[in-house]
């Protein structure tokens, strides 16, 4: 498995949505609290690659971090700041958002790379190396090969009398 998406705030977001509907207030014109990161996911050749839509986004706003396999994704987008602005629509969301991405250990988090490119935050992060697919040569042995034991430390064990 290369990647699990979890959204801590997906229930939130359902029952606002809900409560919206409830009180009329669904698809009123008012600007709404950025609620996802919508996200394309994929492995190419040695890369998994994943695009996320950030339209609007500050690059400098986008922080990414890598905690053991869990990747975090944050940006925000402002509203804009407008002097005697009179706002008749205000439709497009803004804030602040988060996603986290739990990434399969066979993944180089060392050697991520991100690009940010009309509105699109795109991830890069090859396979390691242990876990490409290898060919294991078996050579031909003319007697059964001699197994020694070992502690996992790699020490011999203690024999018991």
């Amino acid at each position: 498995m290369m990647l699990t998406a979890y959204d801590p705030f997906a229930a939130t977001s359902a029952a606002f949505r809900a409560l919206d509907q409830l009180t009329g207030r669904a698809g009123a014109g008012t600007a709404r609290p950025l609620s996802g990161m919508p996200m394309d996911a994929y492995r190419v050749g040695d890369n998994f690659v994943a695009h996320f839509d950030l339209p609007g986004v500050d690059p400098g706003s986008i922080d990414l971090s890598v905690e053991g396999n869990t990747l975090t994704i944050s940006a925000e987008r402002s509203v804009p700041q407008l002097e005697n602005a009179e706002w008749t629509v205000a439709e497009r969301p803004f804030g602040s958002y988060t996603r986290q991405l739990v990434l399969g250990r066979s993944l180089d988090t060392e050697r991520l790379e991100a690009s940010y490119h009309d509105g699109v935050l795109t991830i890069s992060i090859p396979v390691a190396e242990k876990a490409k697919a290898r060919k294991i040569t078996v050579s031909r042995a003319d007697a059964p090969a001699a197994v020694e034991a070992r502690t996992i430390e790699g020490e011999q064990p203690a024999v018991e009398s």
